[in-house]
């Protein structure tokens, strides 16, 4: 189970089990996790977790949510991100690979694999998907990040209002698997998912 450890002024304070779907930080007391400080939002933000995978979604605060240093509308969170929420400070410790059925995880090597586009100016071009995090289209109007992960490939809809396709439905905000000859479609830019 994934945890998150909370610090103010360099101490740590807390650390809490993300034992819910969704949890939700805030300064108000009905939050599953309250930080009592006048610059934390009633409602600040949330954290997400479906099976292995955590999200965090800023909760249109009014100072903010920052990952990494960077500001985040929702984000993927990994093994040791930063989350800053006001004063505070929030490393994110991620559980691993959860076994299956009893059985012991074994490694999986995961095919390499690349997204290539089908149409318009860029057609023809290739992105290998060789990082854990692979992300697509442009910043505050569609983003699409493909996640790769021992389980296999994911994309996930994180930014923006325009509404992404895959295979001519629409991209939820929750990871969806991808298989070979998916076709996502961003803003009428055709890509092709493709195991090597």
């Amino acid at each position: 189970m994934a945890k998150i450890l909370i610090s103010r002024d360099g101490v740590l304070e807390k650390t809490v089990q993300l034992t819910k779907e969704r949890m939700t930080i805030g300064r108000r007391r009905d939050n599953d996790i309250v930080l009592e400080h006048q610059t934390v939002s009633g409602e600040h933000a949330a954290i997400t977790t479906i099976l292995d995978d955590s999200f965090l979604e800023d909760l249109q605060s009014t100072n903010g949510t920052f990952v990494n240093g960077h500001r985040v509308g929702k984000h993927f969170l990994q093994h040791g991100d930063t989350i800053k929420l006001a004063r505070y400070r929030i490393e994110f410790v991620a559980d691993g690979i959860r076994a299956i059925s009893g059985i012991s995880s074994v490694p999986v090597t995961l095919p390499a694999a690349r997204i290539e586009v089908l149409n318009g100016s860029n057609a023809g071009r290739r992105v290998e998907l060789n990082k854990p995090q692979t992300s697509l289209g442009r910043a505050g109007v569609q983003v699409v990040v493909i996640n790769r992960t021992d389980a296999g490939y994911a994309a996930v809809h994180t930014e923006g209002d325009r509404i992404p396709l895959l295979n001519g439905n629409a991209l939820a905000k929750l990871p969806q698997a991808l298989a070979d000859g998916d076709v996502l479609d961003l803003s009428g830019t055709q890509m092709a998912f493709r195991l090597n």
